[in-house]
Parts: C-alpha cells; sequence; structure tokens
C-alpha cells in the first residue's frame, strides 16, 4: 500500500454547514447550555445599564466567556478570548456566529471595573445554579463538610513591610465576655469591661491621656496589601489567600468566603457557616470539620444550633516528656483538677481569654519525684487551663467514639477534599492572578460555580 502524503494539500476547504451541526453532541459546553436558563442574569444587571447610548456588549456572553475560562481550565483571559475565535463550541456556547467578532480582553476588563466589580451579580450566579440543583433534588444536606484551601496570591514574598494593625473583635467576644464575667461574680471576683487590656498613652506636654487600640505587627506584602502572609505545616511560606468552604454529602458547593492567608480557620469559619445556617440551617443535622475547626467557640457555635460537630482528635501541645493534659483528671462537681500523683489543684482566676486557671500547692509540688514531668516553674508551682467553654469540646471527644463518627468522618475525603482536589486541577484555584479581596472572592464564586454546574450538568446527562 502506497504511504499518504498530504504535507502539500492546501486548507482552503468550504464547509457548507452550521455550528449547531459541526459540535459534537456529546460535547461539555451542550450539557452547560441544558443545564441552567441563562436568561436570570439579564433582569440581575439591568439596572447596571443605561436605557440610552449604543448597543452594549451582551451581558451573558461577557458572563458565559468567564465561565469558560475557568471550567476549561484556560488559564489567561486573553488567551480565553483567543481560544474562542478558533473554537466552534466555544461560539456556539455564546451564541455567537462564525464570523461574527468576539469580544476582546479589554472588552470583558472594562465591563467588570465599570458595572460588575461591586455588584452582587457572582453571588447570584452562585446561588442560582444551587437553587437550580436544589430543584433536581440533588443536594443532601443532612451533613455538611467545611475546610478552608489557600490560593497564592500574586505578590511577591521578598516585597513586603512590617506593619501594626488594629486586632478585629471576633464574632463571639460579646458572649465569651458575659461568660467570663459569670465565672468571675461567683468566685467573688471583679467582672471585666472588655476581653482586651486597656492600653493608654501619656502626652508629658499636653499632660492628656490616650487610649490606645490594642495591635499587632503583621507582615504586608507591597505587592497585594490585602493578601496574607500565609506558613503552614509543610508549605512554603508564601502570600495567600483563604477560602473558607462549605460542601454537602455529593459535593456540591454551599458556601465559600475569601479571607487573608493569615486568618485562623476557626475565625473565617463564622461567614460561611452562617450563610449556610440561613439557607439550609432546619435540614442540617451534622457538622463535619477539621482538627483546625477544633476551638471551643466553634463546638459551642454548632451545638447551640442543635447540629452534632464531627471533629477529629487533636495531639495535645505538650512538650515532649511532660504530662499530657489528659493525664490532669477533671472532677466537675467539685471545680478542681487531680494530677497524676493524686495532688488537687484548686481554681484561682479566670483570664480574658476565658480560660479557668488551676494551681497546686508549691510545698508540696517541690519535693515530688515526678515535678521534672510536671512543671519546669521557678516556684515549683503547676498550671492548669481550663476554657470556660470546655464543656462544648467534651461532648466532641464523646461523639467521636460513635460509630456515627467513624461512618461521616472518613467522607470529608470524598467531599470537601475531593472538591478542592479537582478545582486546583481543573478550574485555577492553585494559584490567584488577581489582586484584592473582593476580585478574589469573585474568583472563587466563579470556580464553584463552575464546579458545581459541571457536576449538575453530568449528572443531568
Amino acid at each position: 500500500m502506497a504511504m499518504t502524503n498530504r504535507s502539500n494539500r492546501k486548507n482552503d476547504y468550504y464547509i457548507l454547514s452550521t455550528i449547531d451541526e459541526l459540535v459534537p453532541q456529546d460535547h461539555e459546553v451542550r450539557r452547560l447550555e441544558r443545564a441552567i436558563d441563562w436568561k436570570f442574569i439579564y433582569q440581575e444587571v439591568r439596572h447596571l445599564y443605561s436605557v440610552f447610548g449604543r448597543p452594549s456588549i451582551d451581558p451573558v456572553i461577557l458572563f458565559k466567556m468567564i465561565l469558560i475560562n475557568y471550567t476549561f481550565g484556560i488559564n489567561s483571559m486573553r488567551r480565553t478570548c483567543r481560544e474562542i475565535e478558533v473554537n466552534l463550541a466555544y461560539r456556539w456556547f455564546l451564541g455567537i456566529g462564525m464570523y461574527e467578532p468576539v469580544p476582546n480582553y479589554s472588552t470583558w476588563s472594562q465591563n467588570y471595573i465599570r458595572r460588575y466589580k461591586d455588584s452582587e451579580i457572582f453571588d447570584t450566579i452562585f446561588r442560582k445554579i444551587i437553587e437550580q440543583a436544589i430543584s433536581h433534588g440533588f443536594l443532601d444536606t443532612e451533613t455538611i463538610f467545611g475546610d478552608s484551601t489557600h490560593v497564592k496570591a500574586s505578590a511577591n514574598k521578598r516585597k513586603s513591610t512590617s506593619e501594626e494593625v488594629e486586632l478585629t473583635k471576633k464574632k463571639f467576644e460579646d458572649d465569651l465576655l458575659d461568660e467570663i464575667n459569670e465565672v468571675r461574680r461567683q468566685n467573688g471576683q471583679k467582672e471585666f469591661d472588655s476581653l482586651r487590656r486597656t492600653e493608654y498613652d501619656f502626652d508629658e506636654e499636653t499632660g492628656e491621656v490616650t487610649e490606645r487600640v490594642e495591635t499587632k505587627t503583621v507582615k504586608q506584602s507591597t505587592t497585594d496589601p490585602e493578601s496574607g502572609n500565609f506558613h503552614k505545616g509543610e508549605h512554603e511560606e508564601c502570600f495567600a489567600y483563604c477560602l473558607q468552604t462549605i460542601c454537602e454529602k455529593n459535593g456540591f458547593v454551599l458556601a465559600t468566603y475569601a479571607v487573608p492567608g493569615n486568618v485562623h480557620d476557626s475565625i473565617s469559619f463564622y461567614p460561611a457557616y452562617e450563610q449556610v445556617q440561613k439557607q439550609f440551617g432546619s435540614s442540617i443535622k451534622n457538622v463535619c470539620l477539621d482538627s483546625g475547626f477544633k476551638t471551643p467557640a466553634v463546638a459551642r457555635e454548632i451545638i447551640e444550633n442543635g447540629q452534632t460537630p464531627y471533629l477529629p482528635y487533636k495531639r495535645p501541645m505538650t512538650k515532649d516528656g511532660f504530662f499530657r493534659k489528659y493525664e490532669y483528671i477533671y472532677n466537675h462537681d467539685k471545680n478542681e483538677y487531680r494530677c497524676p500523683q493524686g495532688e488537687i489543684l484548686k481554681y484561682t482566676t479566670t483570664n480574658r481569654k476565658g480560660y479557668m486557671e488551676y494551681k497546686s500547692d508549691p510545698e508540696k509540688c517541690k519535693n515530688c519525684p515526678m515535678l521534672g514531668r510536671c512543671t519546669h516553674s521557678r516556684n515549683n508551682q503547676k498550671t492548669v487551663t481550663r476554657h470556660v467553654w470546655a464543656d462544648y469540646l467534651d461532648q466532641c471527644e464523646q461523639i467521636r467514639h460513635t460509630p456515627e463518627w467513624k461512618e461521616i468522618y472518613p467522607q470529608r475525603k470524598e467531599t470537601i477534599e475531593r472538591v478542592f482536589a479537582m478545582s486546583k486541577e481543573n478550574h485555577g484555584l492553585r494559584y490567584t492572578r488577581l489582586r484584592g479581596l473582593k476580585k478574589n472572592q469573585h474568583q472563587a464564586l466563579i470556580i464553584f460555580s463552575c464546579h458545581n454546574l459541571k457536576k449538575m450538568a453530568k449528572w443531568l446527562g
């Protein structure tokens, strides 16, 4: 059989066909188009357009372009515009004819800057896809799974300054202050006005005394000041954003919330949880979280809402060679601790951080043969602390030993961890090209909208 050689043929074929005929019936864009009616966007953005002037670019086309960008993992909006020019499937999805011009990057960028950057349209798109999944019965919100993942910021880690920033008030501070003062009142101690120590500055020239807000020193990027310095475990230190995300049993993302990379999981948990609680609270029975969320405040929030927290074992943060905290037995009725040698540690005070302090008798401790494994304090006194909301953590530990925990908690790797893995691998969640907290919140909403839409389209198919 003779060898075929097509190298000299000219690609000047005429195609007498429609775009609809050329796009395969099983192509991804067809499933995405069938999954949801995109006309709702017109009503949501109508107030952002004027009734005068020349006709604008169709807003549905603009948002479908960014969906193409993240759904198919194209790492640049400029490249997305070029891909649409030559990809018939993308043109079919956008409703652009073969000879019609494709909106360029500048068009999308200026529309975002002038119209969409301060709008709620990204939240609306995310919510509409969730509502569509609910209408098909795809969601199972009896158990929700939460976690956060970091997204590398578009910032050079070597370009930074040290800044003094004001400590932000935590959501639970007022409730914690009331609880602390109740404990102190029962023990005949003076109540606190605030959880923070009041600091004052004295001006020698005027004699004026001014109250100073409590601050802390942080490493701030000069490239993207709204990002945060992220350093956790084996991860490389970098500037990043963290996305607090909650999904349900089938892997549909219910809420996502972007914060700077230096915000702890137990703090960023509340906005995302409140959003899910508001929409699905009546159907949620179980909340499954990672060890980073195992704090008294988070456990209390979940239990007070009538839900069951499923939290893992957390290794005690005790130095090697010392007794673990669980080896000091707490007597709830007498409100005291007993050390491994049988000596009593009595309650002394409750500090501003919400921890009750229990201290031993130094005279009994100084001759103890186990003193070296108990404390290295100069006065030979051992101090054990217990949070005023520690009872909620004790309930979590009891739940951890139930058969339900052994069934539910391992599902984290099949739900929220899989969501992060797929979004990082396929939808550009590993790093961000955008700068600023609001832009990254919009990006997170679009990425997880694409994740939910692809899953729903697949299930409908």
